[in-house]
């Protein structure tokens, strides 16, 4: 017999097996008043039975007559509640989702107001970014980008960088459906000069083949690449612009000058909005997991996945959930999304009231931790691994208040020679602390960085202080203001090729050097 001291969730079952809905045998500190409905089902509908302590007899009754009930149609047999594998799903699939939202409205819908180019091709930004470009959140306005989002279905491609000088930093970074960051080309990891290199998805085995640096081995077959071009000055665009000019992709079979192997079916891509993070995000998930062939290393997690309907290519129906499935799931991407939100506002280490820690890097740096994965994706999609670059983030003062434009002016004052210990370049962006975007402002300025320094105001013991307030602060302060939002406020440092040796930024979090302390300003 059930013991009915604790409460037990059953299934009733029909006479040929299959599920009919939920009853619920009630224990002892269960509240719940129960409906049996004339098809035998038994309903919970949330409320209280306030007397039910007056009379535990009652209750046990009730109890039977519910399993006697649910007998009419067959045996029962005790369910079990998949709202945590909603919940893992969730954190798995939120990167993912991200990604995928991107790639749609760059890639692939030509209104979406934020299209660059059809895959295979690049797409040259000759600007930096600003308040107009919404896909992206914590988008970088140091450099211009150039974009390309590869299907690697058919065949490789082989992407080409030309010589850049020595004084300039690029990077250009690889980034898979998972949002796995998985290889770079560029400053620190081949150096400025020419080169080709070949990059193949998960089904490629050929051999290399002349005139190619390297193989580029993506897991999933489609994949973005972000080119990052560093930007001096204003002036300094139509050099950035020869550079971007330099950047090709072709098919392998067009480097090879052969013949072109039979082009990959065509895709009916789901159309994605913002909503579809939420509830609807198995279906969309489901759609790209076709083209994420599953590892080792995932392959128990995934068959826990199909247990609740996630699988590759498996269509997903909100609407076809029963109720109870539905709660599940809602409570499962409810506790998901909080679950990634605490990661990311505790990410890293305090140092001055800026967070420093490694968020991104290839399968192996994850090692499994797809919480992490996805809190990193949620503070700033696409960014770069620690060896690349570090990215210090404060949403909170030196004494761990809230920073809020609305009610503070800031400082952020450097030490003659105490900037951040940097092979490439550095700078501190301002974003709106609700959306994560860049913030309009009178002086189109959304960032301060080294490259600015000439003309930034010192005082005379060298020391440098940013003004980080809504209002723009007097004139003899005007050169050295970083324009607020009238609210809250988000803030990211970029220390683009850090150091290793003291004054360090690496390890992150761990570096000697540590960044200047976010004040009110007095």
């Amino acid at each position: 017999m059930y013991d009915v001291t604790r409460p037990r969730r059953i299934l009733r079952l029909s006479r040929s097996g299959e599920p009919q809905g939920p009853i619920y045998l009630l224990g002892t500190l269960c509240t719940y008043p129960v409906e049996v409905t004339s098809t035998g089902a038994c309903d919970i509908d949330g409320g209280d039975m306030k007397g039910f302590l007056k009379s535990r007899i009652v209750f046990a009754l009730t109890a039977v007559a519910l399993l006697l009930a649910s007998c009419q149609n067959g045996p029962v047999r005790e369910a079990v509640s998949h709202k945590d594998d909603y919940k893992q799903a969730y954190i798995y699939g939120f990167p993912m989702l991200m990604n995928y939202g991107v790639m749609y409205e760059y890639a692939i819908d030509k209104n979406s107001g934020q299209y660059k180019a059809p895959f295979n091709q690049i797409y040259n930004e000759a600007r930096v970014f600003s308040p107009k470009d919404t896909s992206i959140p914590t988008p970088n306005s140091d450099t211009p980008y150039s974009f390309l989002w590869m299907d690697l279905r058919t065949e490789p491609l082989v992407l080409c960088v030309p010589k850049i000088e020595k004084t300039r930093y690029y990077d250009v970074e690889f980034v898979d459906l998972y949002t796995n960051t998985y290889a770079y080309i560029g400053s620190r990891a081949t150096g400025n000069d020419a080169g080709c290199f070949l990059v193949a998805g998960p089904d490629w085995k050929g051999e290399t083949p002349a005139g190619i640096k390297k193989v580029i081995h993506c897991e999933t077959q489609f994949s973005l690449v972000g080119y990052r071009t560093q930007l001096f000055n204003p002036g300094d665009m139509p050099n950035v612009k020869k550079i971007q000019a330099g950047y090709s992709v072709q098919p392998l079979s067009t480097f090879l000058k052969q013949p072109a192997p039979t082009p990959a079916p065509a895709i009916a891509w789901p159309v994605f909005t913002k909503d579809d993070m939420k509830l609807p995000f198995p279906k969309f998930l489901n759609f790209i997991l076709q083209f994420c062939p599953e590892v080792p290393e995932e392959k128990a997690m995934r068959a826990k996945f199909a247990e609740i309907g996630i699988a590759p290519g498996k269509p997903f129906d909100l609407t076809q959930l029963s109720e109870a499935q539905k709660g599940e799931e809602a409570l499962g991407v409810k506790e998901g999304y909080d679950a990634i939100k605490a990661q990311l506002d505790s990410f890293g280490k305090n140092v001055n009231g800026w967070l420093i820690g490694s968020g991104f890097g290839d399968r192996a740096f994850y090692n499994g931790d797809w919480l992490k994965r996805a809190a990193a994706a949620l503070g700033g999609i696409y960014g770069n691994i620690a060896e690349e670059a570090v990215y210090p983030l404060a949403h909170n003062d030196n004494t761990g208040a809230a920073l809020d434009g609305s009610k503070h002016n800031y400082t952020v004052t450097f030490a003659a020679g105490q900037y951040p210990p940097v092979n490439a370049f550095w700078s501190i962006t301002m974003y709106d602390g609700k959306n994560q975007l860049l913030i309009e402002n009178s002086i189109n300025r959304y960032l301060i960085n080294s490259p600015m320094l000439p003309g930034l105001k010192k005082n005379q013991d060298g020391l440098l202080t940013i003004y980080v307030q809504k209002d723009a602060p007097s004139a003899d302060k005007k050169a050295n203001w970083l324009p607020a939002p009238n609210g809250p406020i988000y803030m990211v440092m970029r220390l683009y090729w850090p150091k290793k040796e003291p004054p360090s930024v690496l390890p992150a979090g761990d570096g000697t050097w540590q960044p200047p302390a976010i004040q009110v300003a007095q």
